[in-house]
Formats: C-alpha cells, structure tokens, sequence
C-alpha cells in the first residue's frame, strides 16, 4: 500500500474511520498506548496529536512514584523489555501541572490507572472526573495488590471482580481494563469483565521476560526480569483478541495492542476483533507510525471497496469458517 496516492475526499475519509464505543465518539480507531507516549507533551513536538483517535495517558497512581532503579530498559530481538516501575508524578501533580497542558489537545485522552489497593484506584478515577477531554479509564490490573499479599489484580478473578465492581460503582466515565497476558486461559478473565459491567477490555499487556548479559553473566534488569513489548509479541496478542472476540463476540468492545507497528500488524487485530487498536513500542523506533497506520487503514477499505471500519471488525472469524 506505500507509495500510492488517497485521490478521495478528506471529509469521506474522516467519516470512514469514525467509530463509536461505550457511548464515546472517536475520530479514528488508532491510538497511542499508555507508557508509550509520555503525556503527550513530548508527542506535539513531532507531529499533531489531534490527528490520533484517542491517547492513552502514561499510568497514573494517588501518589508520586519514582520508578525503578536503572537499568530499566534493554533491547531484544524484534521488541524490548522494560521496568519501568510505573514512574509518574501522582494524581495532584499531574492535576496542577500536566492536565491544563493537554486538556486542549484536540482528540480523546484515556487516563490509564493503577494503584496497590482497591481504594487508591477508585480515589485517582474519581479525582479525574471533572476533566473533560478525559473520556475514559484504563484500569492497569498488572499491579500488586498490597491487601492480598502482592498478588496482581490481574492474576485473581476474584480480585478483579471487586476491583471493576468498586470503580464502576464509583465513576460515571467508561471504565476499560487492560489485562494481563501472563495467565494460564484470558478468556476467564474477560468473563469477569463481561459479568461486573466493564466497558471494554484491552488486549494485551506486556509478557514477562527477561535478558542476560552474557558478559558480566548477570541479568540486564535491575529487577531481572520485565515486561516484553514489540513486534515479537503480535501472534500472542492476537491470538487473545481472537480468542476473547470468539467468546464474547459483540458482548463488550475489544482494544488490540501488542506488536503493532505497521498497517498489517494494526489489521491483523481488527480482523480478529478489536474495534480499535493502539500502537506502543513503535513509537519509539517510528514516532509516525500512528499515523501511517492511520493513512493505510483507510487506503486498505478503500481498495478492499469497505463502506465503514465497522465491516471489518473480527470478519477473520466468519472467513475462518468458508
């Protein structure tokens, strides 16, 4: 698809694309994923952040977090690995410094949410509320649960169940829950979404990894092991979004990530199920591949004679039985 001309209208495209998902509008179904794009601050430096259908914001926790100690980041084969830690300012700073900032961006800001008890998760949602370019929550569930022990939200059906009853109780904006890859079957754990009411599920957090360093014959991580991101990760990411979509069909919205860098790899999520994706890790080694994934989607219904996005959502399944 590189290298042909769009000869058709900018007003047609822009309806092309537009999706609508738990009640929210978006222009697009291309967005940027949390921890990827910082606060979108640093993204206006290169291109126009309007142009995305949505950003997911870099996590959020009630209090300031440091981080981990470096090393935090280490090159892998087709994808990298991270601790990160989940460094961020804290609810108030981001309240008084960063959100009047971005409140005018012109597109769709999903604030990505994490906390150690189920009280600092509700207390960050409701502090949110009142922002209005912010549409939605993204509920980050890989994170330890200091009240079980440290066990991961993510990790204890149990635990997730009151975590998304407890927030969806407490807000009035939509409430997605990005779950973890690293559990013996998704499938369970999207049930849960599905049964306490969540608004829509995002697929797939990182995996774990980890890297040596054969030289000094020690772990490359300052906390040995991390979460894999990248191209690498694509087949895993899409089996999950194939496999929830197959489940739960048109039960709750689906948000692929893991392994987008281009349009195919975008494609390959959408056919399997999801109604939008977002690209992560590529922002760091092609910052413009949103919006070349965003140009070849619509140049891709275009040729393939689509008359909407929608068409195009999870048709992977339907084709598998021809």
């Amino acid at each position: 698809m590189k290298g042909k001309s769009l000869n058709f209208s900018r007003s047609w495209r822009k309806e092309l694309l537009k999706v609508k998902l738990f009640g929210v509008e978006f222009k697009n179904p291309v967005w940027v994923a949390s921890g990827t794009f910082g606060f979108a601050l640093e993204g206006k430096k290169i291109y126009e952040p309007s142009k995305l259908g949505a950003i997911v914001l870099k996590g959020l926790s009630l209090k300031e977090r440091e981080g981990n100690p470096p090393q935090r980041i280490v090159e892998t084969p087709c994808g990298m690995l991270n601790t990160i830690g989940l460094q961020n300012p804290g609810l108030e700073r981001f309240l008084k410094e960063i959100y009047p900032k971005i409140e005018k961006i012109g597109t769709n800001l999903i604030a990505n949410i994490f906390g150690e008890t189920l009280d600092e998760f509700v207390q960050v949602c409701k502090g949110l509320e009142d922002c209005k370019s912010i549409v939605a929550y993204e509920l980050n569930v890989s994170c330890p649960n200091v009240e079980k022990g440290g066990i991961y939200f993510g990790h204890d059906k149990m635990a997730l169940a009151k975590l998304i009853s407890r927030v969806k109780g407490a807000v009035k904006k939509p409430v997605l829950v990005k779950l973890s890859p690293n559990v013996e079957d998704v499938r369970e754990f999207a049930r849960v979404c599905v049964e306490e009411g969540a608004d829509g599920i995002v697929l797939i957090n990182t995996l774990l990894g980890m890297k040596i360093d054969v030289r000094r014959k020690r772990p490359f991580l300052s906390k040995t092991f991390g979460g894999l991101s990248g191209p690498a990760i694509l087949p895993v990411a899409v089996r999950m979004v194939y496999q929830v979509y197959e489940s739960f069909g048109d039960k709750i919205p689906i948000v692929g990530v893991g392994g987008i860098y281009d349009t195919y790899s975008a494609l390959e999520h959408i056919l399997a199920g999801a109604s939008a994706i977002q690209v992560g890790t590529a922002n760091f080694f092609n910052p413009l591949s949103p919006l070349e994934i965003i140009k070849g989607l619509e140049e891709f219904l275009r040729e393939e004679e689509f008359k909407s996005f929608k068409e195009i959502v999870g048709l992977a399944h339907k084709n598998a039985k021809t």
